[in-house]
Formats: structure tokens, C-alpha cells, sequence
């Protein structure tokens, strides 16, 4: 059993480090606060070509795993860019993985090469109003037309939709059953300019230098090349994406409890008050040490999750079970800093609190913390379903 990085991954841990310590936490804050995309940022990070890290060789990637694609984003995490910045490539660099696995060769090449280059953005549209996390009940519809199909419906929470040319989309192409309730549903590749689409951007409350949309579809057509693998067979296909993106969420987790960390013991050794560092108190230290071991731990899940994605072993439970603990542990660790900054940590200056905001949403997505327990209680355990 061996724990240490490859020379290659520390190499690349390092790069990602380097590049990242550019872009200072005051340039974080001032795009959250803005809700300015971090243009120079991402395009400092496709012009060093660690966009297409997982995408494969022959469409100018770089063919790594898993395994890399998750320690380049807890090192963005980690140096303050939190989801923020992690958001800006996140589906960049495996989210199309689905295009990879199920596309076909004109769609691989359409889309591959400007995903790795950062020229083409790429968003997934899944999630809907009425149907949250249960998929099957997705109301979006393409319904056959000559040379095509014609898409009507709305998504919500679409990330960087705004900023992208293309959307991965699901859709019903067939009515929902009751027996095969995940049946009948279709991925399409979205041209965002056709007509009949209207985006508007949700107010929330972290993570505002990537805007989330809600994306209205009114008799969009949509061509049959368009569609991506079998009619009918999209639910199957976005499962492949669901354990990688866990894992590589669960790393982003942990990047932001580092930096929280990393935050907190500073303070906690040069603040000075009843003449000693508050450091120096057990009330501010141990809390803190706490915070650093389940750190630790989950990062072994998380390691564990994503090395056995790679050797194409199962992982669902490994990769459940990471991006639940390293979200409880990211936003445990986020509000202890703030917690150790008493007031100040309240306060935009520190940057606790935007750390502490954006550490949230990882209990929420991609799945919530609720969903695992359901996961880890019926497929790991054997109890019976309670959904």
C-alpha cells in the first residue's frame, strides 16, 4: 500500500501551485464581489494547458486520470481561488467525459481540441425546478421534428451557461414510465446562439464570479447529429460522470479547508490579546487541530476514491462517502476560521467569510449530503430504500 505521490503528480502539484499564487485572495474577492468571470485567470490556466489534463491525447489533451484532474483542483482550491475558480474549468477538465465515452467522432473533434485550448465553454444543463435531484422527472422535451428535434422546457442552476457556447443537455425524447422511470431520456449537444433561448442569471449567496442561470427553451431546434450516443439512452450516460465529479468535488472541498486552515492558524498565532497569541489558549487550538485531522482523513477517502476510478474498480461508495466527508470537513474547517477570527473573521477583509460561503454550497452539490446517506444506507448497507 503506497500513499506518496508519483514524481509526475507532485510535479504537477507543484505547476498548479505556482500558477494559482498569482492570483492573490484580493483578486478572489474583488470578481466575487463584482461578479466578474476571472478571464485572465482561466486563460492563464489554458495557456499552460491544464484545461484538457483528462481529455484524451488525440484531441490534445493530456490523457491523465482522475486522480490528477482532483489534485489540480484542490490546488486551486487551496491557494484561495475556491469554487470560484475551480468552477471556471471544472466540467472543462472531466465533465466531458461523457462527449469521450458517448459522442461521436465529429462531435469529439468539434468540441474536444477548443475545450483544451480554453476557446470553446462547455456547460451541462440537467437540473430542473420541479425535479431537483430526482432526474426521472425532468420536464424538458425534444420532440422529433424533421431533421431534428425541437426542445421545450427550463433548467436551473446551469454553471457559466452565460460564458459558454455549448450546453450538454438531457431531455425526454419519449414520456416518462412508472416501470422504466429513467427511460426515454436523450443528451443532446446545445448550440447556445440558436434562437428560442433565454438565460437569465440567480442571484445566490458565494461563488459570484461564476454566475448560475436559469435557461428557458421555446421550440429550440436541435439537430439529429446533435444528439449525443442512442435516443432514449441519456440517464445511462450521465451516470458515468456521476462518481468523478463526487470525486473531484470532494477534492475541491478540501482545498477550501486548507486555505481556511491555513487562514486561521496565521491569525491564531499573531493575534495578540491578554498578553499571548490566542493560538497559545487550548479553546482556539484544539478546535483547529481538530479541524486539521479531518482534513487528513478525508483526504484518504477522497485518494482512496479516485485512485480506484482509475484502476476501474467500483467506487460509488468510496466516492460517496469522499465528497460527504471532505464537505463536512471543508465547511467545518470554513467556519472555524471564522469562528477563530471572532469579529474580524465577519468581516470581507480576512477572506474567512468568503471561504466560508463558498465551503456551503459543497454540502448541496452535486448531490446533497441527504442523498449519500440515502446512497450509503441502501446500496453499502442493504437497507431498504427510502425514496
Amino acid at each position: 500500500m503506497d500513499f506518496a505521490l508519483t514524481e509526475e503528480q507532485q510535479a504537477l502539484r507543484d505547476g498548479v501551485r505556482a500558477v494559482a499564487a498569482r492570483f492573490p485572495d484580493d483578486y478572489w474577492a474583488n470578481r466575487d464581489q463584482r461578479h466578474e468571470f476571472p478571464w485572465d485567470f482561466y486563460n492563464e490556466f489554458a495557456a499552460g494547458g491544464w484545461l484538457g489534463i483528462a481529455i484524451p491525447e488525440q484531441y490534445g489533451g493530456g490523457g491523465l486520470g482522475i486522480t490528477e484532474a482532483a489534485l489540480l483542483l484542490e490546488e486551486v482550491a487551496a491557494s484561495g481561488a475556491g469554487m470560484n475558480g475551480c468552477s471556471t474549468m471544472h466540467l472543462t477538465i472531466f465533465g466531458l467525459n461523457t462527449i469521450v465515452k458517448h459522442g461521436s467522432e465529429e462531435q469529439r473533434r468539434e468540441i474536444l481540441p477548443g475545450a483544451v485550448d480554453g476557446s470553446l465553454h462547455v456547460c451541462f444543463a440537467v437540473t430542473e425546478p420541479d425535479a431537483g435531484t430526482d432526474t426521472t422527472r425532468i420536464r424538458t422535451v425534444a420532440r422529433p421534428t424533421e431533421g431534428g428535434y425541437l426542445l421545450r422546457g427550463r433548467k436551473v442552476w446551469i454553471t457559466k451557461a452565460g460564458d459558454s457556447q455549448q450546453a450538454v443537455l438531457i431531455a425526454r425524447t419519449r414520456p416518462r414510465e412508472d416501470e422504466h422511470p429513467t427511460a426515454g431520456m436523450s443528451l443532446f449537444l446545445l448550440d447556445l446562439a440558436s434562437p428560442g433561448i433565454e438565460m437569465n442569471p440567480i442571484p445566490k449567496l458565494g461563488r459570484n464570479a461564476v454566475a448560475s442561470y436559469e435557461i428557458a427553451f421555446d421550440d429550440v431546434f436541435v439537430p439529429e447529429s446533435a444528439r449525443i450516443g442512442e435516443e432514449g439512452q441519456g440517464f445511462r450516460y450521465l451516470l458515468d460522470g456521476l462518481n468523478p465529479e463526487r470525486i473531484l468535488l470532494a477534492h475541491e472541498a478540501l482545498g477550501i479547508g486548507r486555505a481556511a486552515l491555513r487562514k486561521a492558524v496565521a491569525y491564531a498565532g499573531e493575534r495578540v490579546v491578554f498578553d499571548r497569541p490566542i493560538g497559545q489558549n487550548q479553546g482556539i487550538a484544539f478546535p483547529l487541530a481538530d479541524c486539521a485531522m479531518r482534513l487528513d482523513a478525508a483526504e484518504l477517502v477522497a485518494r482512496q476514491a479516485a485512485w480506484r476510478y482509475d484502476q476501474g474498480l467500483p467506487c460509488g461508495r468510496e466516492a460517496n462517502t469522499a465528497k460527504y466527508l471532505c464537505a463536512e470537513a471543508g465547511f467545518a474547517t470554513a467556519d472555524q476560521a471564522i469562528q477563530t477570527h471572532g469579529g474580524m473573521g465577519y468581516s470581507l477583509e480576512y477572506h474567512v467569510e468568503r471561504y466560508f460561503r463558498e465551503a456551503r454550497i459543497l454540502r448541496l452539490a452535486p448531490v446533497s449530503q441527504e442523498m449519500v446517506l440515502n446512497y450509503i444506507s441502501t446500496h453499502a448497507l442493504g437497507l431498504p430504500k427510502s425514496y
